[in-house]
């Protein structure tokens, strides 16, 4: 299974770190972020990454190379910040069959297996991790609302959220998503969201399972961020 890597963002809450680097060479418990994201996708049984990269990319190119512990990586260029789905939807013409988004500012503690495992283990069209958060967390990302073991609708960054079950960035997806995300729309910030078009799937009659993940997650924003993560990896 193959793993998307959405990388290209320019880390504005991480500056001034982030002015000459990457966020995703910024070091988390002394290796970069971004090696602890391929980690947890090898773990999980992904044997090729396809990488997107965009502010300073050219770094992330030279760090790592063609591969990461002889897993080939593609690598696919976001010219403009447009939004989690834009950076997808740009990983289309090197995906084939189901595959894994992972975005590159999450660290996974635990790792994602699980709901890798669903995907292969069930018959589901998609899988996402999940996770529960309180009311105020759930306005910052997208929220689900499900029915029995069935996602029935997600929403992203409600003013009013329906759940506190949010997604978490990793999505096991169908090569269906490439023809919802050319249905979706900009959001009014002017992104377009992954969450819109996993929600067209839903509303086609997909069947999405939620997995809630195992263990601690930390999506590294500021530097808070990767203190802790740092932490939680010396010690889990």
């Amino acid at each position: 299974m193959q793993g998307v890597v959405p990388a290209a963002g320019e880390g504005t809450r991480l500056r001034p770190m982030t002015t000459d680097q990457p966020k995703g060479l910024l070091e988390v418990n002394e290796q970069p972020l971004l090696t602890h994201v391929f980690e947890t996708l090898l773990e999980a049984g992904v044997n090729e990454l396809v990488v997107v990269v965009g502010h300073l990319g050219e770094q992330i190119i030279d760090y790592y190379g063609d591969d990461f512990r002889e897993v080939p990586i593609t690598y696919v260029h976001q010219r403009e910040q447009r939004g989690l789905g834009d950076a997808v939807s740009l990983a289309e013409p090197n995906v084939e069959g189901s595959f894994v988004v992972l975005n590159g500012d999450n660290v996974f503690i635990d790792g994602i297996e699980s709901a890798v495992e669903r995907m292969t283990e069930a018959d589901v069209d998609a899988v996402l991790a999940v996770e529960s958060v309180d009311r105020e967390q759930a306005q910052e990302t997208g929220v689900l609302e499900v029915e029995g073991d069935r996602v029935t609708t997600i929403v992203e960054k409600p003013e009013e959220p329906p759940s506190t079950l949010v997604t978490t960035g990793c999505y096991v997806l169908p090569e269906a998503i490439f023809d919802a995300l050319a249905l979706a729309q900009p959001s009014e910030r002017g992104e377009y969201e992954l969450s819109e078009a996993v929600d067209l799937l839903v509303q086609a009659g997909f069947v999405v399972e939620p997995v809630k993940i195992a263990g601690d997650r930390v999506n590294v924003n500021t530097e808070e961020d990767l203190k802790r993560a740092s932490q939680l990896l010396e010690d889990p």
